[in-house]
């Protein structure tokens, strides 16, 4: 993805060749130091703290008062957060953190050029005390249930960190800032703050804007007064991920309204232009990830990722992640299938097994109809993955409610979908997801094909211009100032238009012209 942003640092490194004092020249070390940081930076604000100037005297000596320092912009007040003998070449680096509920990335940055130097994916260890958001809410009134998710995520961070630093050669030492984004909650358990009252009418975080803190204050294994940057959030369900997405994005700069989307946990929703930006969260992201069907799985090796129906032979064809043998389904091979079920005719638009199209594929197991998609001999596991009732019913009303969240905010300003310039798709969900799949669920609304923008982690890339500019850094506040958030918890709009979107494509099919055509040409 290409930044928006030039690559204008708020974290600078400079080095220094002080003239050393003389009895004709008695300016005390620190505004010696102080002056000739002015000079380099042009500007007229610095700041040093208690704990560098003690060390000052004797390492200005040491050095020959040939030094370099590291510091940060904030509030137009540049702050020293090191000093050192002088390093011409030494690399100064920093960290993007996308801080997600299942799987968490790490990007190392040269903050002197803007380029990447690595990445890391992992799991986030608190999935293993809950994989969704509620179960680690609940946790966290459990005997130091918040300490505990809190350490276990700060030691997998500062692992992967040391480890992504050794095998790019880079010591930790010269990590001297870093950039965090993540949904509300998330960024509540980084900080060990109580998160209980999120998820609890009225739905209220401790805090929006955590703002700059240190790495020490934050728990990061890096130079100890290097700033971390906290993402700013906007509400219970709308945190500082989406923020750096809409950053990542550009929406807020268009003049036509756009819109997007980041299914993760939840689906959130931001609607705009550059006047005024609309936001909402709502439950709809676990099935859409593949999370709920019976084989549904995360994207790994083996998982099907794509699937169709031939029209002629009605053959079952299936694309798998590096062409593996099939042990599960994620989410875009999910939605494929159901849609591809539909538009064969396999199952109704209540989501319904039809038993006179699926021939033998449709088995009964404990009383429940089940869909073969792998056979025995075709699957990875040895078992055949199959498809339940319940796992169609259960993307239906996820499939619902993404729907219903964008009609909500679309109404509530008085847009029509159609209006729409742009749908960005962030995540893993928008870089796998077919269009129309989601068009012929009813999931997404009946756009043409180019309007749909898949961006892949913006999470991730709004955190690293928020690190690399001062622009895109300030940018972010002033979206976040920009954003109306409304609460769907509590929108009985919602409920109404709930209903009438979990059938497939909806009930009113005049808002799916497209859905029809694809129908008939699949015979």
């Amino acid at each position: 993805m290409t930044s928006l942003f030039d690559h204008e640092p708020w974290i600078k490194k400079v080095d220094l060749k002080l003239t050393p004092p003389s009895l004709k020249d008695n300016t005390a070390d620190t505004d010696r130091l102080i002056k000739g940081v002015k000079k380099s930076l042009k500007t007229e604000k610095v700041h040093i703290n208690l704990s560098l100037i003690k060390r000052l005297p004797h390492l200005l000596r040491e050095s020959n008062y040939d030094v370099h320092c590291v510091l940060f912009e904030e509030d137009d007040v540049w702050q020293l957060t090191n000093i050192s003998s002088a390093r011409p070449d030494a690399l100064i680096c920093g960290l993007a953190v996308d801080l997600g509920t299942s799987t968490i990335v790490i990007r190392l940055l040269d903050l002197l050029t803007g380029k990447a130097l690595g990445e890391t994916t992992f799991l986030n260890p608190q999935v293993e005390i809950g994989t969704d958001i509620l179960t680690r809410i609940h946790f966290t009134r459990e005997p130091s249930g918040l300490e505990r998710l809190q350490g276990v995520l700060i030691e997998r961070l500062n692992q992967k960190i040391i480890g992504l630093c050794k095998t790019h050669d880079v010591d930790v030492s010269s990590i001297v800032g870093a950039a965090v984004a993540g949904n509300t909650t998330m960024t509540h358990l980084f900080l060990g703050l109580d998160p209980y009252w999120i998820c609890r009418e009225p739905y209220i975080p401790v805090l929006n804007n955590p703002g700059l803190l240190t790495a020490k204050e934050s728990g990061l294994g890096v130079m100890e007064r290097a700033p971390v940057l906290i993402m700013p959030g906007v509400g219970s369900y709308l945190g500082g991920d989406l923020i750096a997405g809409v950053l990542a994005s550009g929406l807020y700069q268009q003049k036509e309204p756009s819109i997007l989307v980041d299914v993760g946990t939840n689906a959130e929703v931001v609607l705009g232009n550059d006047e005024w930006l609309m936001a909402c969260a709502g439950a709809a992201g676990p099935a859409l990830e593949g999370g709920v069907a019976s084989m549904g799985m995360q994207a790994a090796p083996g998982v099907i990722d794509k699937f169709m129906i031939e029209p002629r032979s009605k053959a079952f064809q299936i694309r798998t992640i590096d062409h593996k043998p099939p042990i599960g389904i994620c989410g875009s091979g999910l939605i494929d299938l159901v849609a591809f079920l539909f538009l064969a005719n396999m199952i109704d638009m209540r989501g319904k097994y039809v038993p006179d199209q699926c021939g033998k594929r449709l088995v009964v197991m404990d009383g429940i109809e089940h869909l073969v998609v792998v056979t025995e001999s075709e699957s990875g596991t040895g078992k055949a993955l199959t498809l339940s009732q319940p796992d169609i019913d259960s993307l239906l009303r996820s499939k619902a409610a993404m729907y219903t969240i964008l009609t909500t905010i679309a109404d509530m300003v008085s847009i029509s979908l159609k209006d729409l310039s742009r749908f960005y798709i962030a995540g893993t969900f928008g870089a796998y997801i077919d269009p129309r799949s989601a068009i012929t669920l009813g999931m997404l609304p009946d756009l043409p094909i180019q309007t749909y923008v898949p961006l892949g982690n913006t999470s991730l890339e709004g955190a690293c211009m928020a690190l690399l500019s001062s622009k895109a850094r300030q940018k972010a506040y002033e979206i976040r100032d920009r954003i109306t958030y409304i609460e769907l918890n509590v929108n009985q709009e919602f409920m109404n238009h709930f209903s009438a979107a979990r059938f497939i494509p909806h009930t009113n099919r005049s808002l799916f012209p497209s859905v029809k055509e694809w129908r008939i040409l699949a015979g």
